[in-house]
């Protein structure tokens, strides 16, 4: 019973250590936060927040290929909840970025069965779908994104019909 207060005691002050490094980055000169943030992972190799805030102080700092590893380790050790929704949404993107669009969308649509209602991951993924040459259906799933998540006296009227045009353009493309 000790070792489990003791890891959980642990796995607080670590993830505060990390939140503090974080409120301290600066997103134009990410070194520090990545000099901050390796021993940690030297100390915590499988933790997968650790991996997925590495992950993404390389990703802000450029360094999109060391990233996209970071990230799958994450995922693959476990990342869960709104972390693992935002280590999906980044990850995504970054393989867009890459060029690797193919798999951003794959990887978008398993995000998308885990966080079916992420307004985020479907903005992200129709940036995919655009990447990929399929502008309509871009198009056509920030409508359905607006249908869903937006709530307006002025569009609600007309959410049938924004829902028909989204429809419509998904079948364009």
């Amino acid at each position: 019973m000790t070792r489990v207060t003791r890891e959980t005691s642990t796995t607080r002050e670590l993830y505060d250590e990390l939140d503090r490094i974080f409120a301290a980055r600066d997103r134009d000169d990410m070194a520090p936060t990545i000099a901050a943030l390796l021993p940690l992972h030297a100390e915590h190799p499988h933790d997968a927040r650790v991996l997925y805030e590495l992950a993404g102080a390389y990703d802000t700092a450029g360094e999109e290929e060391t990233a996209l590893g970071l990230y799958e380790r994450a995922t693959a050790e476990g990342l869960e909840g709104d972390l693992r929704r935002r280590c999906y949404l980044q990850h995504g993107s970054t393989l867009r970025n890459v060029g690797r669009v193919e798999d951003s969308l794959a990887l978008f649509a398993q995000a998308r069965v885990e966080f079916p209602d992420s307004a985020a991951l479907g903005v992200f993924e129709a940036l995919s779908l655009h990447a990929a040459g399929r502008p309509s259906t871009a198009l056509a799933s920030l409508l359905l994104l607006l249908a869903d998540h937006v709530e307006s006296e002025d569009l609600d009227r007309y959410k049938p019909a924004v829902r028909g045009n989204a429809e419509y353009l998904a079948s364009l493309d």
